[in-house]
């Protein structure tokens, strides 16, 4: 069933795009870190609409990826999980394995590890902010249906689901509203032979190698 019954649509401005929140490589859409609101609300069978934000110009209030969650895992599951390894970050390897979301575990005190990673500092150290925030919710929502467009993002109907100016998400019940089932059932009718590949590259991949203060928003080497 593509629209289970009871389930949401949660809507989001995805403000930076490298590929690795949203992480659509290796078969798997994750959302791993950022949000941490909507990785704690949102349940198996919800759907996740990531819309592009002011920065990325040419996917600027465009669908960049319509995601259903199949999976909620914790952090230490999903770095446990021999299914995510590709996951996780190598930053001496392939863009791809530079973006790798699966950084976050907890030792045996259950103190966080952050690894060396696009949410690390620079020199690889921890960046705390980022840390603090990403781990607000220990949760990685986990899709193998989903569309990723990337810098080649599609136009939806923002409109039929009241989506302006959010500040962090919109909720929406899919069941009590036309314009989340038409963009869901639209994206799908026209995108089959596209499920779960990456249809086009993440609007800033050319910049793979930068690391991100979520807290300031400054993008660094």
């Amino acid at each position: 069933m593509l629209i289970s019954p009871n389930s949401h649509l949660y809507a989001y401005a995805i403000t930076r795009d490298f590929g690795f929140a949203p992480n659509p490589f290796h078969g798997v859409c994750t959302l791993a870190t950022c949000k941490p609101r909507i990785r704690a609300s949102a349940n198996i069978d919800d759907w996740i609409l990531g819309i592009g934000g002011a920065q990325l110009r040419t996917a600027k209030k465009k669908c960049i990826l319509l995601m259903k969650i199949t999976e909620k895992i914790n952090f230490n599951d999903y770095w446990s999980d021999s299914r995510f390894s590709l996951k996780k970050p190598s930053r001496n390897g392939s863009h791809v394995q530079m973006l790798g979301d699966n950084i976050y575990h907890q030792d045996v005190d259950k103190a966080w590890i952050q690894e060396d990673s696009h949410h690390s500092n620079p020199d690889g150290t921890y960046n705390i902010k980022n840390l603090e925030r990403d781990t607000k919710s220990k949760f990685v929502l986990i899709s193998n249906h989903f569309y990723y467009f990337g810098n080649a993002a599609v136009e939806i109907d923002l409109q039929s689901i009241g989506y302006n100016k959010i500040r962090d998400y919109k909720k929406i019940d899919i069941a009590q509203s036309k314009g989340a089932m038409d963009i869901i059932e639209s994206i799908h009718k026209n995108n089959k032979s596209k499920l779960n590949l990456v249809i086009s590259d993440p609007c800033q991949f050319s910049e793979f190698y930068k690391r991100v203060d979520q807290k300031s928003g400054l993008i660094s080497t």
